[in-house]
């Protein structure tokens, strides 16, 4: 056997779509283990057969987690190692698995991680929004009432936001993430990453609501929304937009001097554009 130590949890990452992107060590793991613990033995049987890894397997859930939690203990205990995999991505990130990690580790067991997809990860690595500091949030609560009270929490976070959520309630989940974060924020959805019908679209909240809104297709599958933090601009560079933005007006349309003053200004188009409007209306006027 290759087991790195006996008595061992191990943590497996698998595959979030594309089975290609399960690891060789993640691999050797699950063959050498004597038990794999699944969050569900049906659909990690495809991966298990893929990889042709024969083994003993277990279902693991909320549910049944105390009598699955004595039989995993009675394995580590004797010196035997075992292997943890969700259904897909990194264990525990919203999924099940923290009580069997916590309870090996107050019980004095190994836990090692065996790292590999992660979609939370894969989203905002290629969602051009800043990676420096984000905070995931996960899934919001299926009640409009209490997605509203969580969002509302988090309006102020300068961090990037990431979420998870369901197909039949992204469109909901967009619209009110447009009424209390702002429909010129940006954001980015990420859908069916590594699979088939994978697609990304980046734009403003009230944009990408519009967008997903126009094309049912867009609401399938599994989905991370990734939106930007609140950006502090400096009262004195907004004067300044202001400016290069009634210059613009001189010689362009509303809706050409806002997009050029985005452009070298950094501030959203949508939001000059409704200041550019402002000011051909006050033109009038006069």
């Amino acid at each position: 056997m290759n087991i790195e130590l006996t008595g061992t949890l191990y943590i497996v990452a698998t595959p979030i779509g594309n089975l290609g992107d399960m690891t060789i060590r993640g691999i050797q793991i699950l063959k050498d283990v004597a038990i794999v613990a699944c969050e569900s033995v049906r659909h990690s049987k495809l991966l298990l057969d893929h990889y042709c890894i024969h083994c003993q397997t277990i279902s693991y859930q909320e549910q049944n987690d105390q009598q699955v939690l004595k039989k995993i203990m009675y394995y580590l205990s004797c010196g035997e190692s075992v292997a943890f995999i969700s259904d897909a991505g990194t264990p525990l990130i919203s999924d099940p698995g923290y009580r069997l990690v916590s309870r090996a580790r107050d019980a004095g067991h190994n836990v090692i991680p065996v790292p590999g997809c992660s979609a939370l990860i894969a989203a905002i690595s290629v969602s051009g929004l800043p990676p420096n500091q984000f905070r995931f949030i996960g899934f919001l609560s299926a009640k409009a009432s209490q997605r509203r009270s969580s969002m509302k929490s988090l309006c102020n976070c300068k961090e990037t936001l990431i979420f998870y959520e369901a197909p039949h309630r992204i469109l909901g989940t967009l619209q009110d993430a447009c009424q209390i974060f702002g429909a010129d924020r940006t954001a980015f959805l990420a859908r069916e990453i590594s699979k088939k019908f994978e697609t990304y679209h980046r734009a403003l909240l009230g944009e990408l609501y519009a967008f997903i809104k126009s094309d049912p297709n867009q609401r399938r599958g599994e989905i991370v929304l990734v939106v930007a933090g609140k950006q502090e601009k400096a009262e004195g560079s907004e004067i300044e937009s202001e400016r290069i933005l009634n210059l613009l007006m001189e010689e362009l349309s509303p809706s050409k001097a806002a997009a050029l003053a985005s452009k070298i200004t950094g501030f959203h188009k949508q939001m000059l554009y409704k200041k550019a409007l402002a000011v051909q209306a006050k033109k009038r006027v006069f």
